[in-house]
């Protein structure tokens, strides 16, 4: 039996065993389901698969329950907004010195040093 027909006819019961096997084993607790959650959420980040497609493979009724797949970690959300300031810093044209009547050094400690 090759390796492809010996994992189509892994049944869920069989699955389910072996998971238990291997958290046994590394002293984890992974589930099928994890690994459903994961692979929705490597969809729903590719930009060719769309939202409906992953709807359509988890098997949703509603697209609202797939959109939870869409919501961005904290790492992501800071290195987007980290991209872009950087993005309007450099498009900034900044004055080098400031305007007659404003303190350079109350302008500093708002918005830190000139660039």
């Amino acid at each position: 039996m090759d390796t492809a027909t010996a994992l189509a006819a892994l049944q869920y019961d069989a699955t389910r065993a072996m998971f238990n096997r291997a958290n046994e084993l590394l002293g984890s607790n992974w589930t099928l389901h994890d690994l459903r959650h994961t692979v929705a959420y490597r969809m729903a980040r590719d930009p060719k698969v769309s939202l409906t497609d992953v709807q359509w493979v988890l098997a949703h009724a509603h697209l609202s329950t797939t959109q939870i797949y869409l919501q961005a970690g904290d790492d992501e959300v800071i290195e987007t907004i980290r991209a872009h300031h950087a993005r309007r810093n450099a498009a900034v044209q900044r004055p080098t010195m400031p305007a007659p009547g404003y303190s350079p050094e109350s302008l500093r400690t708002l918005f830190g040093p000139s660039r």
